[in-house]
């Protein structure tokens, strides 16, 4: 159940708003009050997300594989909006399949989505968000605490984005800012449903993506966000939910 008014007067960016957890983020924090800058590569799903959510809604189509990319729209957001108070980095790819079989390709894209947009997206964003006393939340995963077989790319990256939600935390330990994450495991999203694993893969190991209590959805992801964005985890930093 959403609390109306936690992020009255505040404005949000949301990265992978066009579905999945990134959408019901974007929902959430839309109908709890925020102003939303939404942010995306395909078009079609972010006019949904703006048709469907409440308030204000900004969108903007981009590809977060180049660096200047997320420095734009961060700072296309403030200039849009006036301010930023949260920074969701959700946007995220999977690619399955054996570790020898991947491609350079393949590996590079999911590093670069994955992880370093998220870093370069907080990059741009903090010094706005130090003005506002705001904070980051980023979207892991539990494939970034332990190993997932047939995911090395996203094991690497996930990890990598636990890693600066930790370091983000402790050199603004002493400054308002504040920088916490979540790490889900099997949850329904449409990346989890296109998934194309190898045909000889071992169900034994493969269960080890999937959460203790099954598949979670995308809504009870975006719960704990707006917890964790919103003031009551005012105390809260470096925490990785899981």
């Amino acid at each position: 159940m959403s609390a109306p008014g936690r992020f009255a007067g505040k404005v949000a960016l949301v990265t992978g708003a066009a579905a999945g957890i990134g959408r019901a983020v974007a929902l959430r924090l839309a109908g709890e009050g925020a102003a939303l800058f939404a942010v995306d590569i395909d078009a079609d799903g972010l006019e949904a997300t703006q048709r469907d959510a409440a308030g204000t809604v900004a969108v903007r189509r981009a590809d977060l594989t180049d660096p200047d990319a997320c420095a734009d729209v961060v700072a296309e957001s403030v200039a849009e909006l006036g301010r930023l108070d949260v920074l969701g980095n959700v946007a995220g790819i999977y690619v399955a399949g054996h570790a020898t079989e991947l491609t350079r390709e393949q590996y590079r894209r999911v590093m670069a989505i994955n992880v370093d947009a998220c870093f370069f997206l907080a990059q741009a964003a903090i010094p706005h968000l130090l003005e506002s006393d705001g904070n980051i939340v980023n979207i892991a995963s539990n494939a970034g605490l332990h190993g997932v077989p047939y995911s090395v790319a996203y094991c690497i990256s996930k990890g990598g984005v636990v890693q600066l939600t930790r370091a983000l935390a402790v050199e603004y330990l002493r400054r308002p800012l504040r920088v916490n994450a979540i790490a889900p495991a099997g949850t329904n999203t449409g990346i989890a449903a296109a998934a194309e694993f190898p045909g000889d893969m071992d169900p034994k190991l493969s269960g080890r993506m999937a959460g203790l209590r099954g598949m979670a959805e995308p809504e009870e992801v975006a719960a704990l966000f707006a917890f964790l964005a919103s003031d009551e985890a005012r105390s809260v930093t470096g925490a990785v939910y899981t």
